[in-house]
């Protein structure tokens, strides 16, 4: 809606503007009363403010002041007869979008309402993505270790301390590196991200502390690097484990000196980063193979989080499954899909070998793929390559009953040991069965545990 608020209190520049506007099919309303305009910015919705300054009772930068912090206000353009640079710069600094000057030119107050509509629908609109992408990218967890990773956040982010994630593929290292990010005092720029792991080693210390023009073949101009890049901001070094140890070297003395070099130049530059890394490496085993430089790993560890897999915080599933439902059925346009408990059940009996992306991606595929609302258990296992007993295989790959009775036990009993972590006792219980004889049926059928 194209809507316009004009508060001044001269009625017949009021009733002017509105004449031009309406002209314009924009909707229009006034007042000559300050503080009665100022409760239909309250409780309106309108999408341009015309404001005046001089007017008696509330002047145009008291309303500015009051409106000035709270949620959904509109662009606002001062319309006064006393044009002067300092006023324009004050309206500009208390959130003014544009400043004319009476008496107002036709065109100018088009162009400048034009404007100010169009910059009003991209601020609503990247605030809807904005909320998009954190819904989408929320934090879900009620565990015990979700919530102790949550309070690690929250003490250390206003903090310059270095933090060093680990977890699983798919635990969700990133979020907790954008969550830091973004409770952090550095929050006011943008996190800079480098996935080492993805970066051929020849070309990392390039993109991390950039190059000169004719540094290497292929550097035809000036690169700046992402640590110059997150200057006064957080730096994420994912994958870190699969850094070069050249690269390693260069990180380490950028750390200790606060400075870095760009490859082929000769001169140092100041950066000032707080280094947020990750990986799903064993970094001690690393440094014990030579992989990695056990000082650097005590720079990077300064605070340590640890993301348990999915298979260890079982509890958060249910969460999960609701909340990704619910955003692929929102972004999709279909009806919300209810989960059985049977099937929420089932599910949290997996192993997720891909953690919270795998589940994900399993979500989103029963939610587009299952047509009816309700998701009951049968209609999951379809879903589910990596998981599901093939029926057809295991039939063709058989000659009789007993090997049929034989090849099914040790297929479910190899998914209950997977499903509980191999851990013997909780999986003999689940089953009905006595520990001991869970222990025969292994070693019957020669079940190993995978590596």
């Amino acid at each position: 809606m194209k809507s316009v608020l004009i508060i001044d209190d001269e009625k017949e520049i009021c009733e002017s503007i509105k004449m031009i506007l309406e002209y314009e099919d924009y909707e229009v309303d006034y007042t000559t009363e300050p503080e009665t305009g100022l409760k239909k910015v309250e409780y309106g919705n309108y999408s341009v403010l015309l404001l005046d300054i001089q007017m008696p009772g509330l002047s145009g930068f008291d309303i500015l002041n009051r409106i000035g912090d709270k949620e959904n206000v509109p662009e606002i353009i001062i319309i006064s007869a006393h044009a002067n640079l300092g006023n324009a710069v004050k309206a500009t600094k208390l959130g003014a979008f544009d400043f004319i000057e009476k008496p107002i030119d036709r065109d100018k107050l088009l162009i400048s309402v034009r404007n100010a509509f169009l910059q009003y629908k991209l601020r609503r609109e990247n605030k809807k993505l904005k909320a998009v992408v954190e819904y989408e990218n929320k934090i879900i967890g009620n565990s015990r270790a979700i919530e102790s990773i949550l309070e690690t956040v929250e003490r250390v982010a206003k903090t310059d301390a270095r933090i060093l994630i680990t977890g699983e593929n798919g635990t969700g290292k990133e979020l907790i590196a954008q969550e830091i990010h973004k409770k952090s005092n550095r929050s006011d720029k943008e996190l800079i991200e480098v996935n080492c792991a993805a970066i051929p080693q020849e070309l990392i210390e390039s993109e991390l502390f950039g190059h000169e023009k004719g540094a290497f073949t292929g550097a035809i101009k000036d690169r700046i690097g992402k640590f110059e890049l997150a200057h006064g901001s957080n730096l994420f070094l994912d994958e870190v484990g699969d850094m070069s140890l050249q690269a390693q070297a260069k990180v380490l003395r950028a750390i200790e000196e606060g400075k870095i070099e760009k490859v082929g130049g000769s001169g140092k530059i100041e950066v000032d980063v707080r280094i947020i890394s990750a990986t799903n490496k064993n970094l001690i085993e690393e440094i014990e193979k030579g992989n990695f430089r056990e000082d650097l790993y005590h720079r990077l560890n300064v605070i340590p989080i640890h993301i348990p897999p999915l298979r260890e915080r079982k509890e958060d599933i249910p969460l999960l499954i609701r909340h990704f439902s619910d955003f692929f059925c929102r972004k999709n346009k279909f009806n919300p899909k209810e989960w059985d408990a049977d099937a929420v059940e089932y599910l949290k009996n997996l192993p997720w070998k891909g953690n919270v992306r795998e589940l994900r991606n399993f979500v989103e595929r029963a939610v587009i793929m299952i047509p009816h609302d309700k998701i009951k258990k049968n209609d999951l296992l379809p879903h589910l390559p990596d998981t599901q007993i093939k029926t057809d295989e295991l039939f063709s790959s058989v000659n009789s009953f007993q090997e049929f009775k034989e090849k099914s036990e040790k297929i479910f009993i190899e998914k209950q040991l997977k499903a509980n972590d191999w851990n013997i006792s909780k999986t003999a219980e689940l089953l009905g069965i006595q520990r001991s004889h869970l222990y025969n049926k292994i070693k019957k059928y020669g079940i190993e545990k995978e590596q």
